[in-house]
């Protein structure tokens, strides 16, 4: 019995562990779901936070009707005592005594719905400035998210001696090779070329007797016969 308690406790903290790792998975899409949801249910609690006001004005306007019932009756009252018919002033004051019930019943609704709406209007405000702040971070957390997989990408790609990095520079030094032994040549064919111009012009003076002549063997012994 020990042995398999032990078991379904390990498979218990297993599946609490695979469960964990979804949630780490997809934490950004859950954060994103529990603000949707949360925005879902705050236009609900408004719709019924306006509700609540409209029964907290109908109640206000009832308080002020009965008011001013139980104001004018007042006054018949105080008529029906000047005329001296006592009868009917008792008949008013009954009435005034039902009105003040119906005022008393409407008022203490009042402050209820009117303690209601200012507590109602609070939790819809701060919900507000809560929903608000985690759509900031959920903005945030996307935008760490997006980094850290461009650098797990960069570090997948460009990582170790076999990696694109080392291939890409082996490429830009082939390519950098090839533009130099270009070059190399280039300025080759242009020296062989002025080097040929050169020697040209050079022969075709000296046939001409113009500029430095080379002197031979003959021209030489000439020259020392005359010393």
């Amino acid at each position: 019995m020990s042995i398999l308690n032990k078991i379904l406790t390990a498979f218990r903290g297993g599946a609490r562990e695979v469960g964990e790792s979804i949630v780490d998975a997809n934490g950004t899409r859950i954060f994103e779901q529990e603000i949707h949801d949360s925005k879902t249910h705050l236009q609900k609690a408004k719709h019924d936070l306006t509700d609540v006001m409209a029964k907290q004005m109908q109640s206000t306007r009832e308080v002020n009707r009965l008011k001013a019932s139980v104001s004018e009756h007042e006054d018949y009252a105080t008529q029906a005592l000047d005329k001296g018919d006592e009868s009917l002033a008792l008949e008013i004051a009954e009435k005034i005594a039902t009105l003040d019930a119906d005022l008393a019943q409407q008022e203490s609704a009042l402050t209820t719905y009117s303690g209601h709406v200012e507590r109602l209007k609070e939790l819809v405000r701060k919900t507000e400035r809560q929903i608000k702040d985690y759509e900031r971070q959920l903005s945030m957390v996307k935008t760490t998210e997006s980094v850290q997989k461009a650098t797990a990408a960069i570090t997948d790609n460009f990582a170790g001696s076999n990696s694109r990095l080392v291939g890409a520079k082996e490429s830009l030094e082939r390519i950098k090779k090839k533009q130099q032994d270009f070059d190399d040549r280039l300025k080759a064919a242009e020296q062989l070329q002025d080097e040929t111009v050169d020697k040209s012009l050079e022969d075709k003076m000296q046939a001409a007797g113009i500029g430095e002549t080379k002197d031979t063997a003959a021209s030489i012994l000439e020259r020392l016969k005359k010393k």
